[in-house]
């Protein structure tokens, strides 16, 4: 055991929940969300919009295929899906830590292998944790640098200290470290692209790779965690295949051919009317609405306040005012979209429609001003058009706001009321589902006398222009967890805003969100959790950074029927690992 402060003493144990206590214990036989009694063998094709350039999901530089993650390459400990935030043990069946978390020690499983044969050791948890500090993603450089000394314990044993830093999620953040083998990777090369198969100890290997086209993976016949619980009714087939298309016609159209197994639906319409054809009649296509428990996905058009046209909160309010949701549903979307009004929409942790608490208002009393008065009672709703595409209120009520930070109409075209400058932006995309969006919203803004220009640009050189926040507004996604925590500060942190390739895409620099992201990861507790949650989500609304687009109600999925699925479901709805082929063998 390790010895802490105040002689306390921290005990092993087969896992760490952010907050509160794991819900399986030690000797369970598997997640509730799998059938352990699961086939194994067969094949999963996956269809992928988009492309790839390189299979390093571990740097910045490239387009990466991400699915290296879990699959070839494992982590310390794994993520179940039906808790907030709970790991348990994987490369490391032990963990250990004290009450402030100002350490965390792992043991590694002695099974532990790469898919070389070679032990995974603690040497090879500090290579790695090395590596991705100095060379890795702006994530793992941020997360990695709050260690203020990394050793080895034993050959077996690694512990990570933290100092006074009260960041109590630090030692989830380690736990989830891809472990990387010291004796087969290239240091020199490993920030750059590449598509030379990585060595993992994940139970699949890389079998097949063509750039920009698919990847093939194959299960590894010696798969040292084949047997552990928290794997038992998972990763079912002998073999994965990723293809990827370049645009989303051909991608749904290869569906239809039964080129690929499952379909994730995001589209509306399609969803409607595009799945009465032939082959989902005669073969029994299996379309299903599942729920989940997670945060909907914040979909937005987002400002980039470091322009100066997008600096003033009044300016980006009447934008907000003009985009006309009501029309866009009904004309576009067959009315099936819901719309989002906060950062962790339809969870407990949202702020909307809920009045601020006691100890919210605590939190937020040095920032009271930052905080409108609507959002803090929980009244605020995105503006409510009436549908018609021209509603003369909120046109009203834009030009006002206009008017107030100084722009006026005039012969019908806004411009600024000192020095006769037209307000104009540019919207940049990269997908045509994007372009069809922010063409329609561009067309609202006439009304206004704004105008905006659609530019259309290939993959590569959206995402060079997104790292270095070269755009006036684009289309973004935050993908929220219930354990919102040091990521935060990636999406909505002061100091991210000036570093290149964060998920701060507004560039916003608010004290109170840092102070909101600091209580999250001080939070003890779930009520403390939603208490610092809300608060943050309150900052993120006042501030009016996004146009927040819409979310879907429900996951929708379509399944060929040679493809099962277990019966309860994780925490995030389908989960293809868990799922399994009707005719892969007993």
């Amino acid at each position: 055991m390790l010895a802490v402060a105040g002689g306390a003493e921290a005990a092993p144990r087969h896992a760490i929940a952010m907050h509160g206590e794991p819900a399986y214990g030690p000797g369970f036989a598997h997640f509730r969300y799998v059938n352990p009694d699961a086939p194994k063998g067969g094949s999963l094709t996956q269809g992928i919009a988009g492309t790839f350039d390189s299979i390093n999901p571990f740097v910045l530089r490239g387009n990466p295929f991400q699915q290296i993650r879990g699959y070839v390459v494992e982590s310390l400990m794994v993520r179940s899906q039906d808790e907030p935030f709970t790991l348990y043990g994987l490369i490391a069946n032990a963990v250990e830590t004290d009450d402030a978390r100002s350490f965390v020690a792992f043991t590694i499983d002695p099974r532990a292998r790469f898919s070389d044969g070679t032990p995974v050791t603690a040497d090879d948890v500090l290579f790695s944790w090395k590596l991705l500090r100095e060379k890795g993603r702006p994530n793992h450089r941020l997360y990695y640098g709050k260690v203020t000394k990394a050793s080895k314990v034993a050959p077996d044993k690694v512990r990570f200290d933290f100092g006074d830093s009260g960041d109590r999620e630090l030692p989830l953040i380690l736990a989830l470290l891809p472990v990387l083998p010291a004796h087969a990777t290239d240091t020199a090369q490993f920030d750059e692209p590449s598509l030379s198969p990585p060595t993992g100890s994940g139970p699949y290997r890389v079998s097949e790779v063509r750039a920009g086209s698919y990847v093939v993976l194959k299960r590894d016949p010696n798969y040292w965690g084949a047997a552990l619980a928290v794997n038992r009714g998972q990763y079912n087939f002998d073999e994965l295949r990723f293809e990827f298309y370049r645009d989303t016609t051909s991608w749904f159209e290869a569906f239809k051919r039964k080129l690929y197994d499952f379909r994730l639906e995001e589209d509306p319409s399609r969803w409607a009317i595009d799945y009465d054809f032939p082959a989902a009649r005669n073969a029994g296509l299996v379309r299903e609405q599942l729920e989940t428990r997670v945060p909907a996905p914040m979909m937005a058009l987002v400002f980039n306040t470091r322009r100066p046209i997008f600096s003033d909160v009044r300016v980006r309010e009447a934008l907000l005012e003009l985009f006309d949701f009501e029309w866009m549903n009904a004309k576009l979307f067959h009315a099936l979209y819901a719309r989002t009004g906060s950062f962790f929409d339809g969870s407990s942790l949202s702020a909307r429609g809920i009045p601020a608490s006691d100890a919210e208002r605590k939190l937020l009393a040095p920032f009271a001003k930052e905080i409108l008065p609507d959002v803090m009672s929980g009244n605020y709703q995105p503006p409510r058009s009436n549908g018609s595409g021209h509603d003369r209120a909120h046109i009203k009520r834009a030009l006002a706001l206009f008017a107030e930070a100084g722009w006026v109409l005039r012969e019908g075209v806004l411009v600024n009321k000192k020095s006769g400058m037209p307000f104009g932006f540019e919207i940049l995309v990269t997908k045509r589902e994007d372009e069809r969006i922010a063409t329609i919203f561009a067309t609202m803004l006439r009304a206004a006398g704004v105008s905006a220009e659609v530019r259309l640009v290939e993959g590569g050189q959206f995402e060079a222009r997104r790292q270095q926040y070269d755009y006036d507004m684009i289309p973004a996604t935050w993908q929220q967890s219930l354990s919102p925590g040091n990521e935060q500060y990636f999406y909505f942190g002061s100091a991210s805003a000036d570093q290149t390739a964060t998920r701060n895409y507004m560039g916003m620099k608010s004290a109170a969100a840092d102070a909101m992201i600091e209580a999250l990861l001080r939070a003890r507790t779930i009520e403390e959790l939603t208490t610092a949650s809300r608060a943050l989500d309150r900052v993120l609304i006042s501030g009016r950074y996004v146009i927040p687009l819409y979310h879907l109600p429900k996951q929708w999925l379509a399944r060929w029927p040679e493809i099962e699925r277990p019966a309860q479901l994780s925490f995030y709805g389908a989960l293809p690992e868990t799922w399994w082929r009707k005719e892969a063998r007993p």
